[in-house]
């Protein structure tokens, strides 16, 4: 897959210096992936969700570092890009705001 924005994961490792080596594997994996669906998706990340969001519009949600932080994003299958959006800690994504900003 072609990650959009990639250089936002090493933004966020800056931030969440504890998430780095997890998402660090995950945009190795990710660059390495032939997704097709969310099917294909959860082979290689068996916890990630589709969530819709305010906008109507579907996201795909990765567990990062186990369960502590989540990374968002949105995946266009067709043209295989993975766009990076968000990403925030688990009680941030509870709080269910980010919703509102996509």
């Amino acid at each position: 897959m072609r990650i959009i924005k990639p250089r936002r994961i090493a933004e966020f490792a800056k931030i969440y210096p504890t998430a780095k080596s997890g998402l660090e594997h995950w945009l190795i994996c990710a660059k390495a992936a032939q997704w097709d669906h969310l099917i294909d998706v959860r082979r290689t990340f068996p916890h990630a969700d589709e969530v819709r969001v305010k906008s109507r519009r579907t996201v795909v949600v990765f567990n990062i570092k186990r369960n502590d932080y989540r990374l968002i994003t949105a995946i266009h299958y067709n043209l295989e890009k993975v766009f990076v959006l968000m990403f925030m800690t688990h009680a941030e994504y509870d709080k269910d705001h980010w919703k509102d900003q996509l």
